[in-house]
């Protein structure tokens, strides 16, 4: 009975349930209240699209300047590329100058101091004659030039050598007091010497026959090279590296060229560089301080 009775209950539930029935509208929702102050709007429709419009022929667009003259400025070339120009360069150094870039001048003489070195190569015996003032442009030449053709009485230089009176002075002291005296020691058996073999006197060139640079002595009338000694008997006595020579021959190069630096300011032997192997430079060139430079 009681299994009844909870069938009974359940049916009558299940009824109830069947006859409720849902609300025929949901809750609306609440329109919002306009804020104080602000004007009611109504909803604007969307905008529609216009009609696409169908393609053509593209104009040419022009050029518009963006400032007054900038059309003008668009006519002009445009700027040079400068990258690829060579720099501009200062002016040369003496070492890079040629003798014509040099703009050298032919230096004059004292007649006074001229004279005075004339009589004293009178009085040592010298053969010489004065020769025409020379200038051969670009500092070249010599103000009062003399030809020598005798250094000594009886020695001769070969050929004849053209400088200043004060290159002959000097070579003709070294020649009396240190050359002669020296090679009647090293070279007793070849008698006296008879000449000197020289291989440049005046010549208008730079240094070392160079192509820029310092003006060579030689141009200015500043210089003798020599090469070898002549004598009575046996063979010329050639200038040549000597250093390591343990010979009366290279006793005696040695001994003049060390000698020379008491008469010249330069003296360049065959030890000196390759320029200078096959003779001896000396010449007279004057330096602040009475500085010399033998090698």
């Amino acid at each position: 009975m009681k299994k009844i009775a909870v069938i009974l209950a359940a049916i009558s539930c299940i009824g109830l349930l069947a006859s409720a029935s849902l609300p025929k509208t949901g809750p609306q929702p609440q329109i919002r209240p306009v804020e104080s102050g602000s004007p009611s709007q109504a909803p604007t429709p969307s905008p529609k699209p216009e009609p696409k419009p169908e393609p053509g022929p593209e104009p040419k667009a022009e050029p518009k300047p963006d400032r007054p003259d900038a059309g003008a400025a668009s006519r002009e070339p445009p700027p040079t590329d400068t990258s690829t120009e060579p720099e501009k360069q200062g002016p040369k150094l003496p070492s890079q100058q040629t003798l014509e870039e040099q703009h050298l001048t032919v230096a004059a003489e004292s007649d006074e101091v001229h004279s005075e070195c004339v009589k004293e190569l009178q009085a040592l015996g010298v053969v010489f004659k004065d020769i025409s003032r020379i200038d051969d442009g670009n500092g070249c030449g010599i103000d009062k030039p003399i030809k020598v053709t005798e250094v000594l009485p009886g020695i001769k230089i070969k050929p004849d050598a053209v400088f200043r009176c004060q290159v002959a002075l000097a070579l003709a002291r070294w020649m009396k007091d240190s050359v002669i005296p020296a090679a009647s020691v090293a070279a007793a058996d070849q008698g006296r010497i008879v000449a000197i073999n020289q291989a440049s006197s005046y010549i208008c060139r730079l240094r070392n026959g160079a192509e820029t640079g310092k003006v060579s002595e030689h141009a200015r009338g500043n210089a003798i090279d020599i090469a070898s000694f002549s004598f009575e008997k046996g063979k010329d006595i050639a200038v040549l590296p000597r250093r390591e020579d343990p010979t009366l021959i290279g006793a005696f190069q040695r001994t003049i060229s060390a000698a020379g630096c008491l008469y010249f300011t330069t003296v360049l032997d065959p030890e000196s560089d390759a320029a200078h192997e096959t003779h001896f430079h000396l010449d007279v060139l004057e330096r602040s301080g009475g500085y010399r430079y033998c090698h």
